[in-house]
């Protein structure tokens, strides 16, 4: 089986990824550094799947107009009349240029800077000045403008969460999100806060090291014991198709089990939705969503939105106190996936290195799903490029 193009990437590299044995090794160190597979997940694995790209609540305002990239295609998101928000490509129909570059607010039309052509909020082209020559109104005959609006891309909002699937391939989204309402039954968003985001900057490390650090538990008390007291035999792992995760149930009767403490020590619920939404629910009345961006193949773009789960609206000091207890403990995450990325500079990483069955099976999950999703959509890519020729 061969996961990318072999003029990209030599297979030989994940051989040994797909031996089989009670213990299973990780994913090559080419799969963390290696620009043609970066290059292959930028255009067969985040345009086919449900990408989280943005928090609804940063752009409350109709016309407010967000720039996001997937892999190397611009987007935007736009907040409508109606308060609806849609995703476009971000390219003007004209001479493609990228009409939205930073956060703004558009007012009631999106309008290119190059040469004034004009997009209402829903995507219809609205004006074309002197596309025909002196009459600023007139247009080329045949030139019908209800053909050449901005190109829709697929969107979901669900709670706070902007979701987008570029080429439309991903399964339908209710699908998507269904193990993670299956996990989290109870929960009453209409009770949920905002507390605030949280600004990690940019990690040092691929974006899958991110994921497989909170996919697994076997870390926990070892990298956060000054942060957490959650004890690793308390917890499980969760492995429901392509949600992957892990969970503890802690007494809430003991000292900090209600959360009051300066650390975690609480029953929590660590989920993911393949390949990069990020949930965390921390019981009884928080849950946190990581926004990651990944940006190459050793950088990714790192932010929290932090949210009270039981209608409680933090006071400042609070509200700060929580931030700071999150900044820490993904510092310390951190430091850690950063060290993994380096480690793939070594020799020794070329096996990929061994999971543990027990604490690392929803890490082996979570890595054979991107083998299939790369395997998959390079493989129809090849077969599309074939018929062609």
């Amino acid at each position: 089986m061969t996961i990318i193009p072999t003029t990209q990437v030599d297979q030989d590299s994940f051989s040994r990824f797909h031996q089989s044995g009670p213990v299973k090794r990780g994913l090559p160190p080419e799969a963390y550094t290696d620009s043609a597979f970066w290059q292959s997940e930028k255009e067969n694995l985040f345009p086919n799947n449900w990408m989280l790209v943005g928090f609804a609540h940063e752009m409350s305002r109709p016309g407010d107009a967000l720039p996001v990239t997937v892999g190397d295609t611009p987007v935007v998101l736009v907040r409508n009349k109606d308060n609806s928000i849609k995703a476009f490509h971000n390219v003007c129909r004209h001479r493609c240029l990228k009409l939205v570059d930073k956060p703004i607010n558009v007012g009631r039309i999106l309008k290119c800077p190059y040469h004034a052509w004009a997009y209402g909020l829903d995507g219809q082209l609205r004006t074309t000045p002197y596309f025909a020559g002196k009459d600023p109104k007139a247009a080329p005959a045949g030139f019908n403008p209800e053909e050449h609006g901005l190109k829709e891309v697929s969107c979901e909002v669900y709670h706070d969460w902007i979701f987008v699937n570029v080429n439309d391939n991903a399964q339908p989204f209710a699908e998507f999100m269904a193990p993670l309402v299956k996990h989290i039954q109870g929960m009453d968003f209409d009770k949920v806060k905002l507390v605030g985001v949280v600004d990690l900057g940019i990690v040092n490390c691929n974006w899958k090291f991110l994921m497989e650090n909170f996919i697994e538990p076997y870390h926990v008390q070892f990298v956060h014991s000054s942060t957490t007291d959650q004890p690793l035999t308390d917890h499980y792992t969760i492995v429901d198709g392509h949600c992957q995760g892990s969970a503890i149930d802690l007494d809430e009767s003991a000292e900090g089990g209600d959360g009051s403490g300066d650390t975690l020590a609480v029953s929590s619920r660590y989920l993911t939705l393949f390949p990069t939404f990020v949930f965390g629910r921390y019981i009884p009345d928080q849950m946190g969503v990581h926004l990651n961006i990944p940006l190459g193949p050793d950088k990714t773009l790192q932010r929290r939105a932090i949210y009270m789960t039981d209608g409680t609206e933090l006071d400042s000091e609070s509200a700060e106190k929580l931030k700071q207890l999150w900044i820490d403990v993904h510092k310390e995450d951190h430091e850690m996936c950063e060290r993994l990325q380096e480690g793939r500079k070594s020799s020794v990483a070329s096996d990929g290195g061994l999971l543990s069955p027990h604490w690392e099976n929803s890490v082996r999950n979570f890595q054979e799903l991107v083998v299939s999703s790369l395997t998959e959509f390079s493989g129809s890519k090849e077969k599309q490029e074939a018929s062609v020729a």
